[in-house]
Order: structure tokens, then sequence, then C-alpha cells
């Protein structure tokens, strides 16, 4: 009986928040704000660039996520602290040059 007084108030309130999105206009594309989030950026950079610009930065995005994943697992089944530690150091070094390089080409890209 819980269960069913449960599932028919979160029914009435997934029916409520629909109509809240409902009556929201979408905005004309001139009345956006200048602002962009990070995918519609990598959706105007990637426009520009042929298709084998986008597969090597695709696949450059790919070994990121393949070593990132490889040093998660190295850390998980790692037992001596002191060797985790330093796979974790070198994980979070991995992730502040990855972090400086896109910081990098955002900034290039925005003074052009």
């Amino acid at each position: 009986m819980k269960t069913l007084k449960k599932i028919t108030g979160l029914l009435v309130l997934m029916l409520a928040s629909a109509g809240t999105f409902a009556a929201e206009t979408p905005q004309a594309d001139s009345a956006k704000q200048p602002g962009m989030n990070m995918h519609q950026g990598m959706a105007n950079r990637m426009a520009g660039m042929s298709e084998e610009q986008k597969d090597q930065h695709m696949r450059a995005m790919q070994e990121h996520m393949l070593t990132m994943h490889e040093l998660s697992d190295k850390i998980i089944a790692e037992q001596d602290p002191a060797k985790k530690q330093a796979l974790k150091d070198q994980q979070l070094e991995l992730m502040k040059a990855h972090k400086a390089q896109m910081m990098g080409h955002m900034q290039k890209m925005m003074h052009q």
C-alpha cells in the first residue's frame, strides 16, 4: 500500500513538472545568451574540422579515457597504500594536464 502511494505521488509530481516545462517557450537563436556550454562549443569546433581531423581528435579523446580507466583499475586493485597513492597522484597529474590542454584550446578558440 505504501508503494502504491509513493508511485501515485511520483506520477502526480511528474505530471505537474511536465506541464511546467511545456509552458516554457524556446528562445530564438538570436535571443540566446552569448555564452555557450561545453557541448555547444565542442560541436562548433568540430564543425570546422575535416573528417580526418575529427577522427584524430576522437582517437585522442579515446586514448585519454582509456588511460584514465586503466589508472582507475590499477588504483582499485592496488593493495599497498603507498603505491595506491602514487597511482592516484599520477592520475591527478594526468587530469591537470588534460584540463590545461582543454583550457588552452578554449583560449585559442576565443581569440580567433
